[in-house]
């Protein structure tokens, strides 16, 4: 399936570029980020499992259980906290 992946604050800095598209075979958003992962380099950097990455399907935060759909938008970005 097509989706459209877009990265924020430090992970679009890492992987450099905060958007693009991916033909994914993913049932979830845990095996999608398994499987940027394994592209390794930076993307194996910026998501990490252990590091604290926050992730959002069609714009509504959601868990890493919650199943993919072909055109969908998912977006990772790290915790942020705001004063």
């Amino acid at each position: 399936m097509k989706i459209t992946v877009k990265y924020f604050a430090s992970i679009r800095e890492l992987i450099g570029q905060g958007t693009e598209p991916v033909d994914t075979a993913a049932a979830t958003l845990q095996a999608l980020r398994d499987e940027l992962i394994a592209r390794g380099g930076a993307y194996a950097e910026a998501l990490a499992r252990g590091k604290a990455v926050r992730v959002a399907l069609n714009q509504v935060m959601s868990a890493e259980s919650v199943a993919l759909t072909d055109g969908a938008e998912v977006a990772f970005f790290p915790p942020v906290t705001g004063g």
